[in-house]
C-alpha cells in the first residue's frame, strides 16, 4: 500500500534524504535526468536542497509516494513565472525506485500531478524524456502527445547522448 502526498516545504526539506536515495536509484538505473555518473546519495541529496528556495516559494510542486519504509516515488510540477504562461507547467523527474516498480505508483503520480494542476488552473503540462524508455511508454498510454523528437538531447549517466521525445498533454 502507498500514499501519495504533496510535500510542504518543511515536509521536503525533512524528505531530502529519501528523496536522495530515489534519485540515486534512477541515475544508477540509467536514467537520462540531466546527471552523469558517478552520482550518488551526496550529490542527489544537494541537488534536492538546491530546488528548496523553488518549494518554499511555490515555483516548484513536489509529491511524494510513500509505503511502509518511505519515500519510494516522487514527481514534481514546475510552474513557469511569467504572466503569459501560468496556464502551462512543466512535469519533471517522475521517478519510481527500482525496488518499487510494478505498483503503478508512475500512473499515480502522473494521474496526481493532472489533477493538481488543474486545480491550480493549469490546463497545458509539458515533458520531456528519453525516445525508447519505459517512460515514454507511459506518457503515450496515458494520452500524451510526442511533438517532436531531438536527436542526442540529454546525455545518459555513462555520457552517451539519447534522443529525446517532447511530450504535451491539454487538460480538461
Amino acid at each position: 500500500m502507498h500514499t501519495i502526498e504533496r510535500l510542504s516545504p518543511g515536509a521536503f526539506a525533512a524528505g531530502v534524504k529519501e528523496l536522495a536515495e530515489v534519485l540515486a536509484d534512477a541515475v544508477d538505473d540509467g536514467a537520462s535526468l540531466g546527471f552523469v555518473a558517478p552520482f550518488g546519495r551526496e550529490p542527489a541529496a544537494r541537488w534536492w536542497r538546491e530546488q528548496e528556495a523553488a518549494v518554499a516559494g511555490g515555483s516548484l510542486l513536489v509529491w511524494a509516494a510513500r509505503d511502509a519504509g518511505g519515500i519510494v516515488a516522487t514527481a514534481g510540477l514546475s510552474l513557469p513565472g511569467k504572466a503569459n504562461s501560468r496556464h502551462r507547467a512543466e512535469v519533471v523527474k517522475l521517478l519510481v525506485h527500482r525496488d518499487a516498480r510494478g505498483r503503478g505508483l508512475a500512473r499515480a503520480l502522473l494521474a496526481t500531478l493532472e489533477r493538481a494542476a488543474l486545480a491550480a488552473g493549469v490546463t497545458l503540462l509539458v515533458l520531456d524524456t528519453r525516445s525508447g524508455s519505459a517512460a515514454e511508454s507511459l506518457y503515450l498510454s496515458e494520452g500524451w502527445t510526442r511533438f517532436g523528437v531531438v536527436p542526442g538531447y540529454a546525455a545518459d549517466p555513462d555520457g552517451s547522448l539519447q534522443d529525446c521525445g517532447f511530450f504535451y498533454k491539454l487538460l480538461t
